[in-house]
């Protein structure tokens, strides 16, 4: 299998399309760790992922906004299984204010996430990361095309390409290659709790909306050596929702 002795850590493990990619890296022979914010939830995840699987799982309960807790989960991950090759920067948060109505606070509480979160791993998989490793960022369509209410995380989405960017070039010297995936509507809590899609602000056709499983297929290839010449790349997986005018 592509991933055989390859180490995984999956940020926003716990569910949605970091349990689904997951899901499919130990299905092609790789050993994860699934990260999160509670361990009853990565426990519930892990357990998920059968007993067979869940031998080559682990989980780290970690708040990617804060350095120290990403240097911890690291540092287990490396006790654990001797080292480390792929990092899915998945963890994002999403809030919903009108400009106007945006705090200080409410623009760290999403960049600190979205894009810092995502940092905090790339300066990791720089440091103890074994040659011939991966990152894939997942942004969001956001970064491209947008809708009222989401400033701090359209931003920190767009920012993230730009850090893919910046990440592939540096990485190159290091055997990194580091690229990304930008998700549209995809059947997660995340969508469906949008209050803008609640409200009818943003319309969703059914037809339009990918499974995680979609998304986790995408992450494989440019996590493996199947994409051994892409790095700095920033792939759409939205069924084409933005091809649209």
């Amino acid at each position: 299998m592509q991933f055989d002795g390859k180490i995984a850590i999956v940020t926003g493990g716990a569910g949605g399309i970091g349990l689904a990619t997951a899901r499919r890296l130990l299905q092609d022979g790789a050993g994860v760790v699934l990260v999160g914010l509670h361990q009853e939830k990565l426990d519930a995840a892990r357990a998920s992922l059968g007993g067979d699987a869940a031998a080559r799982v682990a989980t780290a309960v970690c708040d990617v906004s804060r350095e120290e807790q990403v240097v911890a989960a690291v540092d287990a991950t490396i006790r654990q299984f001797g080292g480390w090759d792929i990092v899915v920067n998945n963890a994002g948060v999403m809030g919903f204010k009108p400009l106007e109505a945006l705090t200080l606070a409410d623009w760290r509480a999403t960049l600190d996430v979205d894009l810092l979160g995502a940092f905090f791993f790339i300066k990791q998989a720089f440091l103890r990361m074994r040659r011939g490793g991966a990152v894939v960022n997942v942004s969001s369509v956001h970064a491209l095309e947008t809708e009222p209410l989401v400033a701090p995380y359209a931003a920190a989405k767009a920012a993230l390409l730009s850090l893919t960017r910046s990440a592939s070039i540096e990485g190159k010297a290091k055997g990194i290659r580091v690229n990304a995936v930008l998700p549209g509507a995809v059947d997660t809590p995340m969508l469906w709790d949008n209050p803008n899609v609640k409200s009818g602000v943003e319309v969703i056709d059914k037809k339009d909306v990918g499974r995680p499983e979609d998304l986790a297929a995408a992450i494989a290839f440019l996590a493996s050596a199947d994409a051994a010449f892409v790095t700095g790349a920033s792939v759409n997986v939205d069924g084409g929702r933005l091809a649209r005018l």
